[in-house]
């Protein structure tokens, strides 16, 4: 049976063992979608047969064919047929809206009716063969990206043993129909709760959002190379997709902004209009280290900014900017080292005039420089000598009762 061009595309699913991410294993599928008439090739892998993901690898085939089929054939697949009784089928409802969306007729194969679809069995035994064996792979962009090449040179390049044709020049890209100018949204898609940690929990792994939404439930959508978080339709972060297990992403940068926002960590109004007006005219850096090392002293640093915020007003902020970066490079810390270092490069000292005395001879006198030591010396010795004076002598005594002699009293 050999349907015209653009008549129909066959889908199957093939199972691949599993890829091992660090121990932490995920299964692995292979989505196949082939054109009945040419026999063009389509193989996307993926971890999961979920409906969205299904939808996707549609999407991506339709895609990369350059369009659709009329009618395209399934088996019994469970996430196309909801109940198939002799030639009666009923789809799920939402797979009929995704046929719908994009113009084709979905047919299902009777049950254990393999042949029926033929032409996608044969080329997912073909994919087994000749794209699986002695091949190695790190994760699943890697195994997708050997496979699209795998179908660029080789698969869709060999001349096929039915058509006698490759599938290249016998695929006919203008007869399918054409797809829809916005392509559906149909990634996979959650609602999730923002715990206390700042943490929603998604496909076994942890992802970060600000704080302002702890309590608040977000909308997360996903594919294959990536997990968007929404707000009401407004995207609040993306993640690359992770499919290790038990991983936690974000939490150093909404953490640290969780940290700079508490209350303990806010500047003051005083810090902050000290920040503003030095801003350009000295670093943060430099201004914020200023301020930690006046909070080590034991002054009031409260006192102290309103200091710094009137030398502020009365010399302006270059003066004071200047003032505190010669401070902090001296490690003098306080308001009253700026004040002091202001007061100098306002109002320099003026070295005094040599003194002039009326002889004219004197004044061209030259005198060697002395040495105040000497006089040191002498200072401390006399004054050694004047103790030691004063501990030898022995205080007179005057003589009391029959010690006294005769004419003591007459004298």
């Amino acid at each position: 049976m050999e349907p015209i061009a653009g008549e129909r595309f066959e889908v199957d699913w093939g199972h691949f063992g599993w890829l091992d991410y660090s121990g932490d294993q995920r299964k692995l599928y292979a989505f196949a979608l082939v054109d009945a008439h040419s026999r063009m090739l389509y193989i996307e892998f993926t971890h999961s047969q979920s409906f969205e993901t299904f939808a996707r690898c549609h999407i991506h085939a339709f895609t990369a064919l350059g369009g659709v089929a009329r009618e395209v054939v399934y088996d019994n697949l469970a996430t196309a047929v909801a109940e198939h009784d002799g030639r009666l089928v009923r789809f799920l409802p939402r797979f009929l809206a995704f046929a719908r969306e994009y113009s084709f007729f979905p047919r299902a194969c009777n049950p254990a009716s393999g042949w029926e679809k033929g032409k996608v069995e044969r080329a997912i035994g073909y994919l087994r063969q000749n794209f699986w064996p002695l091949r190695e792979f790190t994760d699943l962009h890697d195994v997708n990206r050997q496979a699209r090449q795998w179908l660029v040179e080789i698969a869709n390049q060999r001349e096929h043993r039915e058509t006698r044709q490759r599938p290249i020049d016998r695929f006919q890209a203008e007869a399918l129909r054409p797809l829809p100018v916005i392509p559906y949204d149909y990634r996979d898609t959650v609602e999730a709760l923002v715990h206390k940690d700042l943490r929603i929990q998604f496909d076994a792994n942890r992802y970060c959002v600000p704080h302002r939404y702890v309590g608040r439930r977000l909308t997360v959508k996903a594919d294959a190379g990536s997990v968007a978080i929404y707000n009401r339709g407004e995207e609040v972060v993306t993640y690359a997709r992770s499919y290790r297990r038990g991983q936690t992403f974000g939490a150093d940068r909404f953490e640290r902004v969780l940290a700079e926002e508490r209350p303990a960590a806010r500047r003051s109004q005083a810090q902050q209009r000290l920040l503003d007006s030095l801003d350009g005219l000295c670093s943060h850096a430099v201004v914020e280290a200023y301020l930690r090392g006046m909070a080590d002293t034991d002054r009031s640093l409260g006192r102290q900014l309103s200091e710094l915020l009137e030398l502020m007003r009365q010399y302006g902020p270059e003066a004071v900017a200047k003032a505190i970066q010669k401070a902090s490079d001296a490690r003098a810390f306080g308001a009253g080292y700026v004040a002091n270092i202001l007061r100098e490069q306002q109002t320099p000292r003026r070295p005094q005039p040599p003194l002039q005395l009326r002889d004219p001879h004197l004044n061209a006198l030259v005198t060697d420089p002395i040495s105040l030591l000497e006089y040191d010396t002498f200072i401390l010795e006399a004054g050694k000598e004047s103790d030691d004076a004063s501990r030898t002598e022995t205080p007179a005594t005057e003589p009391q009762g029959d010690d006294a002699k005769p004419g003591d009293d007459d004298r």
